[in-house]
Order: C-alpha cells, then sequence, then structure tokens
C-alpha cells in the first residue's frame, strides 16, 4: 500500500487505502457501515449482520481484506473492501441511507445488460460520458478510433498466442515503452492519474502516437505470425519504434516534447478554484490560464 487518505462521505470520514500495485482504492468497512446507518457500535451491527445473513458470511474472506493502518493508537489492522466489496456489503444493509445506492447499483446492472445485447448503445454511453466531461469533439473522435485500433491489436494478439491479462499487460507496456520512454505505470505516474484510464487522460499528440504505435504492431503482427510470446514482444518493441521515430521528428520541429504530464483529470481538478490550475515555470503564482479540453486533449 503506497499511501493512505480520509475521504468525506457527507459530513463523515471514510478512511482509504490505494494499492498502486492492483490500482484500486480500499476503503474502511466499518466507517462504511458507520455512516451509512449511524450505528454507534458499527463493528457490533456487522457481526449481526453476517449473522443475519450467511451467504455474506460465507464469502467474508474474499470481500474483506485486513491492512495495517496508523491510528491514533499506532498501527492496527483494520478491514477493508475494494469497491466491489463495499457495494456488496451495501446490499445487506437495512437502512434509508443505503437505498440510493441499491437502486443505482440496479439501474447500472440493468444498462449494462442492455448495452450486452445491444453494443452499439455503449458506443453512445461513452460519446454521452466524454461530452458531460468536457471533451472536444475532435478529441472523442481520435478517442474512439483508438478504441477500434486497440480492439484490432488485441484480437490479433489473441490470434497469436496471447493469453492472460499479464501477457496483454507486458506487451502494452513494451509499446509504451519504445514510443514514449514509460511503461503504463510510470506514464499515469507522470500524469498524477491512479485508478483513471490513461488514453482517456493523453492529449491528441499522445493518443495519435498511441495509436500509430499499436497499428504498426497490429500490422507487423499480420505480416510476420509471431507463434511465441518472446516474438509477439520483439513485434511489440518494433511497433513502438515506428512510433518513437514520428514522436522523435515532431519533437525536433516543435522544440518541446510529446510526452506530457496535461491530464483530463488535472484539468478537471482545475476548474475547482481552491486549486492551482498549473503549476508550471511559466505561471508561478498559479493564475488561471486559458487552457480548454479542447488544448489539452
Amino acid at each position: 500500500m503506497e499511501h493512505n487518505s480520509i475521504k468525506l462521505f457527507g459530513s463523515r470520514q471514510i478512511r482509504t487505502s490505494w494499492d498502486e500495485q492492483q490500482e484500486k482504492w480500499y476503503f474502511s468497512v466499518v466507517d462504511v457501515v458507520e455512516a451509512l446507518t449511524d450505528s454507534v457500535n458499527p463493528a457490533d451491527y456487522l457481526k449481526k449482520m453476517r449473522k443475519r445473513e450467511p451467504e455474506l458470511a460465507k464469502g467474508w474472506g474474499q470481500i474483506v481484506t485486513p491492512l495495517d493502518y496508523q491510528t491514533a493508537g499506532g498501527r492496527q489492522k483494520i478491514n477493508f473492501a475494494d469497491t466491489e466489496g463495499i457495494l456488496r456489503i451495501i446490499q445487506s444493509i437495512p437502512s434509508p441511507k443505503a437505498e440510493p445506492f441499491k437502486r443505482w447499483m440496479a439501474k447500472v446492472a440493468s444498462e449494462r445488460l442492455n448495452q450486452l445485447q445491444d453494443p452499439e448503445r455503449s458506443i453512445q454511453q461513452a460519446l454521452h460520458d466524454y461530452k458531460r466531461l468536457g471533451y472536444s469533439d475532435n478529441w472523442i473522435n481520435q478517442r474512439l478510433k483508438s478504441i477500434e485500433i486497440r480492439k484490432d491489436l488485441t484480437d490479433q494478439w489473441e490470434q497469436h498466442g496471447v493469453q492472460d491479462s499479464l501477457e496483454y499487460a507486458t506487451l502494452t507496456d513494451i509499446i509504451y515503452q519504445a514510443w514514449a520512454g514509460k511503461t503504463a505505470r510510470e506514464y499515469k505516474q507522470f500524469k498524477g492519474l491512479h485508478k483513471e484510464n490513461l488514453r482517456d487522460n493523453m492529449t491528441n499528440e499522445e493518443l495519435v502516437l498511441n495509436m500509430l504505435a499499436e497499428l504498426s504492431t497490429t500490422s507487423i503482427t499480420r505480416s510476420e505470425n509471431p507463434s511465441t510470446m518472446e516474438e509477439n514482444k520483439d513485434i511489440a518493441a518494433r511497433g513502438g519504434r515506428v512510433a518513437k521515430v514520428a514522436r522523435e521528428e515532431l519533437e525536433a520541429q516543435t522544440g518541446r516534447p510529446v510526452v506530457s504530464p496535461l491530464s483530463a483529470k488535472r484539468f478537471f481538478e482545475g476548474q475547482n478554484p481552491t486549486l492551482p490550475i498549473n503549476d508550471d515555470e511559466d505561471n508561478p503564482d498559479n493564475k488561471p490560464t486559458d487552457i480548454k479540453p479542447t488544448d489539452s486533449l
């Protein structure tokens, strides 16, 4: 666990912990239960809840993860759960405060089932979500195209012996490293991201170059028909280097780096007047700038 923090739920504090390896947040189970039930003894409430619901008790070990957490009395083991686990626990809480979460979960499940029956709904939902967040039409068009290119690449990998998620992640890291000089995790850290999708936080230039890297990898894979992971790794590196050549040429022409700390997350946080708009050397006083989603993304 890289770092811990406190998040607010209404006026209640929820202890959280970010797992850098798994890229997911964990939430204190007792804090969430206390916030949703107003119980004076949330630990006892949890015991009664598990006794009342045998299936919840049976799967408790898979839902809850004990973590070391710094408290006023020193480091202690506290039960945490990830988002999926917390939502499962909320399902078992008979409290008016839990009802909005239950209705939301039912709505999300219904929408997902509809999308599985009609994939076009997923595309329309993605368009709606990107527009709602403030992304430019130009960026959205490129992002949707990048999804198509990525799907072509993963289809080729599947046809040529790539089997599990770790292998997909390894090949993706090789492509990123080849053209951008960073693994996916390093790239996300550079942009100040945690759980957020890296491609959703790329600038236009980064997105286009990453598309070129993946398209090149797909084309070489089709041409050479690799049969081993090592051959796929070699092709991923070569595909990434195609985009590296383009990146270096663009940087030589513009005099500035393409790989940028700019991200949608930082831009939208910048809309909060209590947060600095930027922290670069050209604007040491953090005065408002004219940056817009169209410019940064």
